[in-house]
């Protein structure tokens, strides 16, 4: 990764020299907008270094070659490396890579080395499992189990050879608009080097800013800027709420005596009650490891329910107390909100200068359980409309309606289509059993050919769903019994999560109505209603110890505190999961990037 490195050196060199300019700044209150930025014009900046985002920027530079016209393409990415913030239980279907890269089997080093090779569903009560019939999507013939941020890195060493300039570290933290404010023209970084108080330290560093003609948003589930995006060109005018899964997951290296290289295998039922979406995976990839995890549906009602807990209790279970056995051990652990809404669900694509990309916009096929091979797709998709529009350099902003056609005109669409009914029949009055019926005639009989689409009519929100704890029964776990189950930082440390402590904090409490400024009284707020009517949800549902409602004997907290409780948020534990941004019943969590580089480390996740 020698051209990632010299990029980095460049980028940071040419930040550090602006503000040494301007050293008086050090240690001041300053205005960061008023700071002058170094501006670098780019063709294309793509915001998000994962599947979608690489195969946008690999696409872009194949059109580049057929073509002859030189296009500079630029990927920020947030996480350290490239696949450091990638996370899966990831059985990668090849459809988009065979298009995208036909010779790729031909390829030292590809990490497509773990065919599937069977495919089962299991339905767990307490004790046993029953073999229950799958959808035939689920049938994994000719797929193949990864590590999605190794098959990332992956990615991005090819992205490097064909000459896109990629730059893990820099988050993207606003976007840049063209002077009368109607179109995007780019993106700006974070800025580096303040303290907790928003002032420059010594090593600050402004964010420089990336000038595109196009900009794509690749940043995943509820990304910050898209978020932005969304709300300012109102892309969501027309479809329904996005609703979402979490995914809780561990990687083992399990004894070799339990090891059946390119298994597959999901479940249904227990630990999750039948009120509650989801259902959980155990993937034998190459090597011995195992990668075994469990998705809720955030929808879910009983603000007791902690993810993170029903997958170490799950584990307990007869046949992953069995798989794990012997000589095993667990070797990562990560969590990530993931898009689940469907078809239904897909924003308007395209806004004036820009377009989302991959789950940005949320393309998973919750039936085959799957959505990486459609976030590459749109991610080509989008390169070929963004080329098309550097060819034509009217002058204007860029207008990327073309991809949103494409889109249409796909199979990824098609695939959408087919299943868009199976996720909504959970939500309708048929229940989740009912769900479970209709959605094995639609699968296996109907093939999504009904006349029919299921709405979320309420555009109710996942938050929405959760009921005050006066409607719930309590839900007591089980302690830690090692090595199958452990306390909550002990596998947070498998993450290799770092923030730098002394930075402005990236999780807020705030309102709509003070842009994001967080406020005593506001917390104070937020504390009120979430423990007197939800007992803490947060503290339960994070995977990562950030949220603590804790007592507050002294008084010390002031406005914050409510009933002798306030609010801790333990931002440097942060995983990046975006599961308080979507479930927080006051809906007043407001995630924004850390400094680049911070967060998880993931490598075989």
């Amino acid at each position: 990764m020698l051209r990632v490195a010299r990029a980095r050196r460049v980028l940071k060199g040419v930040q550090t020299r602006s503000i040494r300019s301007s050293a008086c700044l050090r240690n001041e209150n300053i205005d960061l907008n008023a700071i002058e930025r170094v501006s670098d014009e780019v063709d294309v900046c793509i915001v998000g270094g994962g599947p979608a985002g690489l195969s946008a920027a690999i696409r872009l530079k194949q059109l580049e070659q057929q073509k002859g016209k030189e296009v500079r393409v630029v990927v920020v990415e947030k996480g350290s490396e490239i696949g450091s913030h990638i996370l899966s239980g990831a059985v990668v279907e090849p459809r988009a890579l065979d298009e995208l890269i036909p010779s790729w089997r031909d390829r030292d080093g590809h990490p497509l080395t773990q065919p599937a090779t069977s495919s089962s569903m299991r339905f767990f009560t307490p004790r046993y499992s029953f073999p229950m019939p799958h959808p035939p999507q689920m049938n994994n013939k000719g797929n193949y189990i990864v590590s999605l941020s190794q098959f990332t890195s992956w990615l991005g060493g090819i992205a490097e050879e064909l000459g896109v300039e990629l730059y893990p570290g820099f988050a993207g933290s606003s976007l840049l608009y063209s002077e009368d404010g109607h179109a995007v023209a780019g993106v700006r970084l974070n800025d580096v080097g303040l303290d907790r108080k928003g002032r420059p330290k010594d090593n600050f560093e402004p964010g420089m800013e990336f000038r595109a003609k196009v900009t794509l948003l690749a940043e995943g589930a509820r990304g910050s800027l898209t978020k932005t995006a969304l709300r300012r060109f109102n892309l969501q005018e027309d479809s329904d709420p996005q609703t979402y899964g979490f995914g809780v997951k561990e990687v083992w290296r399990v004894d070799p005596s339990q090891h059946r290289p390119g298994e597959v295998v999901h479940t249904m039922g227990w630990p999750l009650d039948m009120h509650t979406y989801g259902g959980g995976w155990v993937y034998h990839m190459a090597d011995g490891l195992v990668s075994l995890g469990l998705v809720v549906g955030l929808d879910y009602t009983n603000p007791y329910l902690s993810p993170y807990q029903e997958l170490q209790r799950m584990k307990h279970h007869p046949y992953f107390a069995k798989l794990l056995s012997g000589d095993s051990t667990r070797i990562a652990y990560g969590a990530r909100t993931l898009n689940e809404g469907g078809l239904q669900c897909i924003p308007k694509l395209h806004f004036p200068g820009g377009a989302l990309i991959g789950c940005s916009a949320g393309f998973v096929n919750v039936a085959k359980i799957k959505g990486t091979h459609n976030a590459m797709k749109t991610g080509m998709l989008a390169a070929e409309a963004a080329f098309d529009v550097l060819s034509a350099d009217n002058g204007a902003p860029a207008d990327m309606g073309a991809y949103e056609n494409a889109f249409k005109d796909s199979w990824v669409y098609s695939e959408l289509y087919e299943v868009r009914n199976l996720r909504p029949s959970f939500n309708t009055p048929l229940g989740t059993f009912g769900g479970v019926v209709y959605s094995g005639i639609d699968s296996l009989l109907l093939k999504g050919r009904t006349p029919w689409t299921f709405r979320n009519s309420s555009r109710v929100t996942d938050a929405a769903h959760t009921r005050p704890a006066s409607q719930c029964t309590p839900i007591e776990y089980p302690p830690p019994q090692p090595p199958l189950s452990t306390d909550l930082l002990t596998s947070l440390a498998l993450t290799g999560t770092n923030h730098a402590e002394d930075q402005p904090a990236h999780l807020r409490v705030r309102t709509e109505e003070d842009g994001g400024v967080e406020s005593s009284g506001r917390r104070g707020e937020h504390v009120r209603v979430n423990v007197q009517e939800y007992v803490g949800l947060l503290g339960r549902a994070c995977p990562a110890g950030v949220y603590e409602y804790v007592d507050d004997e002294d008084g010390s907290s002031g406005k914050e505190g409510w009933g002798r409780k306030k609010l801790v948020i333990n931002a440097q534990n942060c995983i990046h999961c975006k599961l308080c941004d979507v479930k927080v019943p006051t809906q007043d969590i407001q995630w924004t990037v850390p400094e680049g580089g911070g967060g998880p480390k993931y490598t075989v996740t």
